[in-house]
């Protein structure tokens, strides 16, 4: 029954002609990330010449998050500001630019501050489009999909990441090794992102909102984008602040957010140990090829659980509700941290791989879910990107805690013990904090207004209404549970 339930709903969704349109946008774009991920990995990591350190490794994680983080707010005013339409066509035919500007300064030879410089542009246009699909994606499903389309649309795109990745990385086998390889794998992450561009070019330009809302954003705000964007930072920071404030009002999207941001600190320090673990520790240093072939077949087992998280999580939801998962999630992580405080071994990475792939995207489903559930339209955008930038900076400050305490070859059974107990507070930490949010919300229905007093209404808080209609939704079907 519950497979037959989530055919028809996945069915349901995909007959949606903008949902579709939307996803195959995705996918596209996500396809290129990949392939600019492997092209950077190898140039950074893999590469004969060059050898992998945890500092290494965290400073060029740092470049690629780092703009996540700073460009995230100014990303979440513009998309509550700029049809999001515009924004994933625009960033996609920029980032087709830039990633082929970059190959040139590969073949060139220019691996240094330039270089880096123009990956921190490419990834800062990367924010606007990322942000943009999660804000727009309830313009294009039913209230009752978002779980579906949560299961189903950041997964498949992972997933088409992770093919991207795939095929590039034999593309680049097929090459050969130095910076002509690189180079043309940055040249087909070009390619991705320009048929991503022409896909978003078939939706109506208005399609994916923002919404035209008077507590947010008024017309003429929306009219004088030039103004706002010279007005600089202060700007910005007063119009986050109002995302956060609205924010603020809703507890259940705030402790998902602190969920995630833990799962993200432990995931970082853990990818960084795994890239070392391959490079240096499971096989001779000076061998690149073997320490990127075992990295491929991880990330392939974490393509893999992620794909599997897609499946599962809409049926466990069904049953349980998105916060037990999440907490069920965060556990499932701890558990399979642990087994590296004892031992390690290639065969375990890689099982490790897949199934903290189903609790990382298990959790990311559930969150983005009471996250777009609960804020409103004319904040979206600027909640999304406070996400991101909650999501990104957790990864740069792991990045920075993993150079300090990781040794070259990447084991450590003190760091992976820390992993664990990460883990393990988070899912404690966010169960309780969804039981005062159960609790309060049934305080709030117990509630009763003696016969013939004076009507008046109770002050609930719009998070406690959430609470409410998201319980009564947990026991329906799978597209309306958000816990």
């Amino acid at each position: 029954m519950a497979a037959h339930g989530f055919v028809h709903d996945l069915r349901r969704l995909l007959r949606g002609r903008d949902f579709r349109r939307l996803f195959v946008t995705r996918l596209s774009s996500q396809a290129g990330d990949g392939a600019f991920q492997v092209g950077l990995a190898s140039l950074f990591f893999f590469s004969p010449e060059r050898a992998a350190t945890a500092t290494a490794a965290a400073i060029a994680f740092t470049v690629a998050v780092l703009p996540y983080t700073l460009v995230g707010p100014v990303a979440g005013v513009l998309l509550d500001l700029w049809p999001r339409r515009q924004v994933l066509l625009i960033a996609n035919a920029l980032r087709a630019v830039m990633a082929s500007g970059i190959a040139a300064l590969v073949l060139g030879g220019r691996t240094g501050l330039i270089l880096y410089a123009a990956v921190l542009a490419c990834m800062s246009v990367n924010r606007f489009f990322l942000a943009g699909l999660g804000a727009a994606l309830p313009h294009v499903v039913e209230p009752d999909e978002l779980v579906m389309a949560n299961s189903l649309s950041p997964t498949c795109g992972t997933v088409a990441m992770m093919a991207g990745g795939g095929l590039a990385y034999l593309l680049g086998r097929a090459v050969g090794d130095g910076d002509g390889s690189d180079a043309a794998l940055l040249v087909l992450a070009a390619a991705w992102y320009a048929t991503s561009a022409c896909l978003a070019a078939r939706m109506d330009r208005l399609l994916l909102g923002p919404d035209v809302a008077a507590s947010g954003l008024p017309p003429g705000r929306r009219r004088g984008l030039t103004r706002m964007v010279r007005t600089g930072v202060a700007t910005t920071v007063a119009d986050v602040a109002a995302g956060a404030r609205h924010l603020r009002d809703r507890p259940r999207a705030a402790h998902a957010l602190a969920a995630i941001g833990a799962h993200k600190f432990a995931f970082g320090i853990s990818t960084i140990a795994t890239i070392l673990l391959c490079r240096n520790y499971f096989n001779d240093p000076a061998d690149a090829d073997a320490g990127l072939a075992l990295l491929a077949t991880v990330a392939a087992a974490v393509g893999i659980g992620i794909g599997s998280a897609a499946v599962i999580t809409p049926m466990i939801v069904r049953r349980i509700g998105p916060q037990r998962w999440i907490v069920s999630c965060l556990a499932l992580a701890a558990l399979t941290e642990s087994v590296f405080i004892v031992t390690i071994s290639a065969r375990l990475v890689v099982a490790a791989g897949l199934v903290l792939g189903v609790a990382g995207q298990g959790v990311k489903i559930c969150v983005d879910v009471i996250v777009q559930q609960s804020v409103d339209d004319e904040f979206r955008g600027r909640v999304f990107s406070f996400y991101d930038v909650v999501f990104n900076a957790a990864f740069v400050i792991a990045a920075a805690v993993a150079a300090l305490t990781l040794p070259p070859q990447g084991f450590s059974p003190a760091v992976y013990a820390t992993i664990t107990a990460i883990y393990a507070v988070a899912a404690i930490g966010y169960r309780r904090a969804s039981r005062r949010a159960t609790a309060k919300a049934a305080a709030a229905r117990a509630q009763v207004i003696p016969l013939g007093s004076p009507v008046v209404r109770p002050e609930v808080s719009p998070e406690v209404s959430e609470d409410v209609s998201a319980e009564k939704a947990g026991t329906g079907s799978s597209g309306s549970s958000s816990g």
